[in-house]
């Protein structure tokens, strides 16, 4: 059913992150974009960075990785930054003025300065917050669904019996014809 050799741990990204950044389907995932990737969430402008960057450290002092987590905690998974997009903001922050960094048990340590302090001051509202206003509504509840039903089909896969795996598939296909079918109706309810 998977491909000869296929086993999850590593075919389907049975990685630090678990979930399904590798496999057959690249890194989008069996569904593709917008439900595969990094995070599975909607894509965050980079001028966000910025913003989410200064916002953080109003709040504390932190390292460039400790600020990718914290994005990722608040945002319940769905903007994780890469580093990437940290570190050069980062930098660019502290050539500006806005951030002050200093070496500390051989990681780069971030502060905010009152300039900073100010910029950040200026926002209206965090940007994670814009970024799980964006993840809300019946899309995001579909990719949950998705993900759910996913969940459920790499069990089966990974425990179930001949017979289990062979009644899931028809279910599957039978789920599929009937999504079809919802997308040929009129959408009026």
């Amino acid at each position: 059913m998977f491909g000869h050799g296929m086993h999850f741990q590593g075919g389907w990204g049975g990685g630090p992150r678990g979930g399904w950044q590798r496999g057959p389907w690249g890194g989008f995932g069996p569904w593709g974009p917008p439900f595969g990737g990094r995070g599975g969430g909607p894509r965050v402008r980079r001028g966000n960075v910025r913003a989410a960057v200064l916002a953080l450290l109003a709040e504390r002092p932190m390292h460039g990785y400790e600020m990718i987590q914290e994005l990722e905690a608040r945002t319940d998974g769905l903007w994780r930054p890469s580093a990437g997009s940290i570190y050069p903001t980062l930098q660019l922050l502290e050539d500006e003025g806005l951030v002050t960094g200093e070496e500390s048990g051989g990681k780069r340590r971030f502060s905010i300065t009152d300039a900073g302090r100010a910029e950040a001051e200026a926002l209206d509202r965090p940007p994670w917050e814009e970024v799980t206003d964006e993840g809300e509504g019946p899309a995001s509840s579909l990719r949950d669904s998705a993900f759910q039903l996913g969940a459920a089909i790499i069990q089966v896969a990974r425990t179930g019996s001949v017979d289990q795996i062979s009644k899931t598939r028809d279910i599957l296909n039978d789920a599929r014809r009937r999504v079809y079918t919802v997308l040929g109706e009129d959408g009026e309810a």
